[in-house]
């Protein structure tokens, strides 16, 4: 599994800090975000976030893409819908060179040996299918959710801390739990103040 960060709001703290600023203080946004400096901008984070005042970080947005995961772990992370996503297409790709992601709990017996036979059958399935000229959209359906795929998201703040904050949590499922782990690890060196870990009791 491996999560970069594509891009991201350039200066993200001090975009957020005017924006906590823009509905309290006299002034134009486009001049306040002139004179705001780095430490004033985490100074005024600190405040409304450790009030809960979140919504100022919707401002602020982060790509990410987020590779040699299951199926299975998408359909839980496309759930979080204040965010945009693009996945690896089993409509136009073949299934022939697709990954199955053992999750660690499988006994290794089994990895050995059962899963793999299973697997193998999956593929020949999917083969006679495409041979029989079933189209790859509907070959696709006899292949189970642990096929390796890869997905970018897009998503801004506050959505983020939310992803965070469920997905974080120790009963959260195991493979979405490292791509938050992973996340957070990256975000909090771009908005270290916003994400910092002191205020995960405020996070929405």
């Amino acid at each position: 599994m491996k999560v970069t960060l594509l891009s991201y709001t350039a200066d993200a703290e001090l975009l957020c800090g005017t924006a906590a600023l823009t509905s309290t203080r006299s002034g134009n946004p486009s001049e306040t975000l002139k004179q705001m400096d780095l430490e004033t901008a985490k100074r005024i984070l600190k405040r409304v976030v450790g009030y809960g005042h979140v919504s100022v970080i919707e401002h602020a947005s982060f790509t990410f893409s987020i590779e040699g995961v299951s199926r299975a772990m998408t359909h839980q992370l496309v759930r979080h819908r204040m965010a945009s996503y693009l996945q690896l297409s089993q409509r136009a790709t073949s299934m022939n060179d697709i990954r199955f992601i053992y999750p660690s709990s499988y006994p290794e017996y089994l990895k050995n040996e059962v899963l793999i036979n299973y697997i193998d059958l999956g593929r020949k399935l999917y083969n006679i299918l495409i041979e029989n000229n079933v189209p790859m959209e509907d070959a696709r359906c006899i292949m189970p959710h642990g096929m390796e795929t890869r997905i970018i998201m897009t998503i801004n703040g506050r959505s983020l801390i939310h992803f965070l904050k469920l997905r974080l949590d120790e009963h959260a499922q195991w493979e979405i739990r490292e791509v938050a782990n992973q996340i957070w690890n990256l975000i909090k060196q771009i908005c270290p103040t916003v994400f910092d870990e002191k205020y995960k009791e405020y996070w929405e």
